[in-house]
């Protein structure tokens, strides 16, 4: 999938991209979290970035189709600031990528994937942090500009938006409009990121813009697989499966950028 690469580690990246996809047909999310993770530990931070682009823009492709016309009307209208926002955001996010060293990306990379878990893990009370989504995930005009553009700056230059994700929970959405409105959002996002980046040379090469295409396949059916595993699975599995796995994913990031690992 990536030019010059053994075909080992190829297979491996292929496994990591239908792991993910997996996750995210059972969980409704982590597609990208997990993905780019993963690969952060193998090839090049700002390379497995881009990298998953086009993935993750496949993926939310075959997810938006939970949502009906008139929900997409509806939802559109009414998340418009945030969207917008957050397309400023994630712009600004990839033009940063862009001027960051391979070590601290990775220690940042880390940081943010163990910080996702103990914000989303219900063993250990995290004092304040109830209080501070009540305070920052409102509903308003100005509420959804300001999540939105700190959340598009982190998911153009991390591939995570568990800023977007925990606002649109907190909008009191079925679960089927909210993997819906979910995929719409980073829909738009990713359709925007692609032009950019290509524009900004992010993408090492042209075969690894093109292998970038190719890996939608793999993640689409890993997505597929775990749609078909989300009923046998329950929410304390797929929680305890999907924040273990960050957790050593975040743990691995962190010494490799230190230069420990």
């Amino acid at each position: 999938m990536l030019p010059g690469l053994p075909p080992e580690l190829l297979a491996g990246i292929t496994l990591v991209i239908v792991v993910a996809g997996a996750v995210n047909g059972v969980a409704g999310f982590g597609f990208a979290l997990v993905g780019t993770m993963a690969l952060a530990t193998v090839i090049d931070p700002a390379t497995a970035v881009v990298f998953m682009i086009a993935p993750i823009l496949g993926v939310n492709l075959s997810l938006i189709r939970d949502l009906s016309v008139d929900d997409l009307r509806t939802c559109g209208r009414r998340f418009t600031p945030l969207i917008l926002a957050a397309l400023v955001g994630t712009v600004t996010g990839l033009v940063v990528l862009d001027r960051l060293p391979q070590g601290p990306l990775k220690v940042g990379l880390g940081v943010v994937s163990i910080a996702f878990v103990g914000t989303a893990q219900r063993v250990v009370p995290v004092p304040g942090l109830g209080r501070a989504k009540e305070g920052c995930f409102v509903e308003s005009t100005a509420g959804m500009i300001g999540v939105g553009a700190v959340s598009g700056l982190l998911f153009g230059g991390t591939n995570v938006g568990v800023q977007l994700i925990a606002f649109l929970r907190s909008c009191n959405l079925s679960h089927g409009v909210f993997v819906g409105v979910v995929a719409m959002v980073f829909l738009g996002l990713n359709a925007v990121r692609i032009g950019a980046a290509g524009a900004l040379g992010l993408y090492p090469s042209v075969a690894v813009a093109l292998a970038s295409v190719v890996a939608v396949v793999p993640a689409v059916a890993g997505v597929a697989v775990g749609k078909r595993l989300r009923k046998t699975v329950s929410e304390r599995q797929r929680r305890a499966a999907v924040l273990g796995l960050l957790t050593l994913i975040g743990v691995r990031l962190v010494f490799g950028g230190l230069g420990i690992a």
